[in-house]
C-alpha cells in the first residue's frame, strides 16, 4: 500500500474494524491521512494485522476490544481512542444479520441481538462521539457515517426480515441524527450496500449469491473497497462538504 499522507484528519473509530468493510475502510482512510481506532469484539489477531498495515504505511492505528452490546465497553473504547487524539469522524459499521429465519420461526433472542448491535450500539456509539465532536460541547465538528443495508428497501422476506427492519431503523435514525446535529458542525449520512463479498452472508443458502450477482446491472456483487471508498468520501469534509442527511445506495444498481 501506498504510504499515507502527512495531512492529520483526527482520529477516525470504526466498529467492526477487524475484517470485511470495515478493515476495508480503516486502510483507506489511513492513506487519506486519518488515525484509526480500529474496534472489534473477538479477532484480535485480524485486528493487530489491520494494524500492522496501517502503521506500515506510517499512520496511526489503534486495536481496541469491545462487545458494542455493551454500553460501558462502548465508553471504554471511546476513552482508548481519545488517546489518539481528537475524534473527527465515527463509522458505524458493526452489524449481524441475526441468522437466516422466516418471520414465524425467529426467535426472541435472536431478535432482541439484531437490534441491539444494528440499532441500539450506533446509537450509543453516535452519543459518545457527538459529545466529543460537537461544537456545543467544545469539538471542532466532525462526521458520522453509518452503514445500512439495501435490505432496508427490499425486506429481506424468507431470509431476514429482522435484519432488514433493524437496518431500516438506522436509516431513520441517520436522518433524524442529521438535522440534530447539523448545526453542530456535525454531518450524519449513511451508505447502503447491496450484497458484498464478506463473512456476512455465507448463511445464505447454497446458489443464492450467484443468483443475486446474475441480477446486478453492474454484474458483480460488491466488494469491501467498494464501500469502503464510499464511507470515507462521506467522512471527508474536503469531498462531501455540504452532504448530510443522505442515504446513498452502493448496490451496482440493483
Amino acid at each position: 500500500m501506498p504510504p499515507a499522507p502527512h495531512t492529520d484528519r483526527g482520529v477516525m473509530l470504526i466498529t467492526g474494524a477487524s475484517r470485511g468493510i470495515g478493515a476495508a475502510t480503516a486502510r483507506l482512510a489511513a492513506q487519506r491521512g486519518w488515525s484509526i481506532a480500529l474496534v472489534f469484539r473477538d479477532r484480535d489477531v485480524d485486528a493487530a494485522k489491520v494494524v500492522a498495515e496501517i502503521e506500515a504505511m506510517g499512520a496511526r492505528a489503534l486495536a481496541i476490544q469491545a462487545d458494542i452490546a455493551v454500553e460501558a465497553q462502548i465508553i471504554r473504547a471511546f476513552e482508548q481512542a481519545d488517546q489518539l487524539g481528537p475524534l473527527t469522524a465515527l463509522v458505524n459499521n458493526a452489524g449481524i444479520t441475526g441468522g437466516v429465519a422466516r418471520v414465524a420461526e425467529i426467535q426472541s433472542g435472536q431478535l432482541e441481538e439484531t437490534l441491539r448491535v444494528n440499532v441500539w450500539a450506533p446509537f450509543i456509539c453516535a452519543r459518545e462521539a457527538i459529545r466529543r465532536m460537537s461544537r456545543k460541547h467544545g469539538g471542532s465538528g466532525g462526521a458520522i457515517v453509518n452503514v445500512g443495508s439495501g435490505a432496508s428497501q427490499l425486506g429481506g422476506p424468507n431470509v431476514w426480515v429482522h435484519y432488514a427492519a433493524s437496518k431500516g431503523a438506522l436509516d431513520t435514525f441517520t436522518v433524524g441524527l442529521s438535522k440534530e446535529v447539523a448545526a453542530e458542525g456535525i454531518r450524519v449520512n449513511a451508505v447502503r450496500p447491496g450484497v458484498v463479498d464478506t463473512e456476512i452472508h455465507a448463511a445464505r443458502p447454497p446458489g443464492q449469491l450467484d443468483e443475486i450477482a446474475r441480477s446486478v446491472p453492474m454484474g458483480r456483487i460488491g466488494t469491501p473497497d467498494d464501500i469502503a471508498h464510499t464511507i470515507v468520501w462521506l467522512a471527508s469534509d474536503e469531498e462531501s462538504p455540504y452532504v448530510t442527511g443522505a442515504l446513498i445506495d452502493a448496490r451496482g444498481g440493483r
